[in-house]
């Protein structure tokens, strides 16, 4: 099991920059529609949050039966690889829980020297997987993948499913959950946690083919949303113009807190989201997150053997956190 400082945090006060949680809280609309539910919480919701399955189609351009919503996408996630995770193939460093709910797995590794990119042309299967994972943009390094190769893919390896996690795509990023009607072996799933700022809310939906969303959707609760969580979902994606005018903002935070940290000799790699990869060598990256922890500072060392010890993902705080990070690192440093 994952630990819930990796969830959550637990009860840490203070700067927490270990999770990709979004620094900036919902949008006035969003909590607006949360409150005026609350007094309604007596009642279900619309069986399978029907009214935001048939907007969240309707954005996409599929149609409403491929639409599942669960109380975040780590479950849908999780019900996906107990389908198809015998033998998974994952682009790595990747989201922590994928080799964690894995029967097995193989890896192509993102490289550092070529700042983690990978060109999809050159992906190679191996024989009898039976899930590609592809995390676009890519936690945990922030950067994101040409997906116009992703339909050669689905015609040559039409046995084997191919999950596009699209967890950060209000960020950044190709979205091709609009190709799914067309695909029978893709998979994409999508959280309001990120760009949207829903984390506490736990709204989580997937695009799937017919068959596998029709077995979510009567495998699992008919209600799967608390009344004020869906109403701040559909608030919230009524108004993405005001999400991505946030999204360019944090992407800028990110920007200026990685150019920070070169200053102090630190080496940051490129990202298009609000979170990015840096290399603290010589240092070892737990003993800077526990010193920073004694300052009232909470982040993640990578712990990636094959990258190094020096390997932490640095999500942006508010710009005055950012600061006093870059303030104490000097002091550690």
């Amino acid at each position: 099991m994952t630990s819930i400082l990796e969830k959550g945090g637990g009860v840490f006060e203070g700067i927490k920059m270990l999770l990709c949680e979004n620094p900036l809280p919902p949008i006035d609309e969003a909590i607006a529609a949360a409150q005026a539910e609350l007094p309604h919480s007596n009642y279900y919701t619309e069986p399978f949050s029907e009214p935001l399955r048939r907007f969240i189609a309707s954005c996409i351009g599929v149609p409403e039966r491929l639409v599942h919503i669960n109380a975040g996408s780590e479950l849908i996630l999780r019900q996906l690889f107990e389908r198809f995770g015998q033998r998974v193939h994952l682009l790595t460093p990747t989201y922590p829980l994928f080799p964690e709910i894995a029967t097995q797995y193989t890896e192509t590794r993102l490289q550092s020297e070529n700042n983690f990119a990978l060109d999809l042309t050159k992906l190679e299967i191996p024989e009898s997987t039976t899930l590609v994972v592809i995390v676009n943009p890519n936690n945990p390094n922030g950067g994101t993948f040409d997906m116009e190769p992703l339909p050669d893919l689905l015609d040559r390896y039409p046995d084997t499913y191919f999950l596009v996690d699209e967890a950060f795509i209000g960020l950044a990023g190709q979205a091709v959950a609009h190709w799914v009607p067309k695909y029978s072996n893709l998979l994409v799933t999508r959280t309001l946690s990120k760009a949207h700022s829903l984390a506490g809310f736990r709204v989580g939906y997937a695009i799937l083919p017919e068959v596998l969303a029709d077995d979510l959707n009567s495998n699992n609760d008919a209600y799967p949303l608390a009344r004020p969580s869906q109403a701040a979902a559909l608030a919230t994606l009524q108004h993405e113009n005001v999400i991505r005018k946030r999204s360019i903002k944090l992407h800028a935070w990110a920007e200026d807190l990685a150019a920070e940290l070169r200053t102090l000799g630190v080496r940051t790699f490129p990202t298009e989201t609000y979170f990015f990869l840096a290399d603290f060598a010589p240092y070892n990256a737990n003993d800077l997150a526990d010193r920073l922890q004694k300052s009232g500072i909470f982040i993640k060392p990578l712990n990636d053997p094959i990258l190094g010890s020096g390997f932490m993902r640095v999500t942006t705080a508010l710009p005055p956190d950012n600061a006093r990070f870059i303030e104490v690192l000097r002091e550690l440093l």
